[in-house]
């Protein structure tokens, strides 16, 4: 079991970083992939980014290329979304989730989550 606390969060301002950090119990979490989801109010939650078994395998939602990246470190058990260029449209609650190697993107193929912790940007 790979199961991750999220944090981070909090209130920024449009064109701010924020760095969100996710660190995970369990001594298999080199062999997860880990990803990063957000739930805004209202709306269903979505895939942000994920980084496989092998750290330089990443995607991102397209809406977040190029501003956000994501990086694990093994011996921390840690996962890392780094966020640039915030726009209002990024405040959602975050979700760190994990899943064996592969990447994946949708919620349901992840098997653990943390709590959530919130990005709220304002205009």
């Amino acid at each position: 079991q790979v199961r991750p606390v999220e944090s981070g969060g909090g209130l920024v301002q449009a064109g701010d970083s924020m760095r969100l950090a996710c660190v995970a119990s369990g001594h298999l979490f080199s062999t997860y992939a880990m990803g990063w989801f957000r739930q805004a109010p209202g709306k269903e939650r979505e895939f942000v980014a994920a980084i496989g078994e092998i750290p330089r395998d990443t995607d991102y939602e397209d809406s977040v290329k190029g501003r956000f990246t994501i990086t694990r470190d093994n011996p921390k058990n840690g996962v890392y979304l780094q966020m640039s260029r915030l726009k209002p449209a990024t405040t959602a609650v975050y979700f760190c989730a994990s899943r064996p190697r592969e990447i994946g993107y949708q919620p349901w193929e992840y098997h653990y989550w943390g709590q959530g912790t919130e990005v709220t940007v304002s205009s």
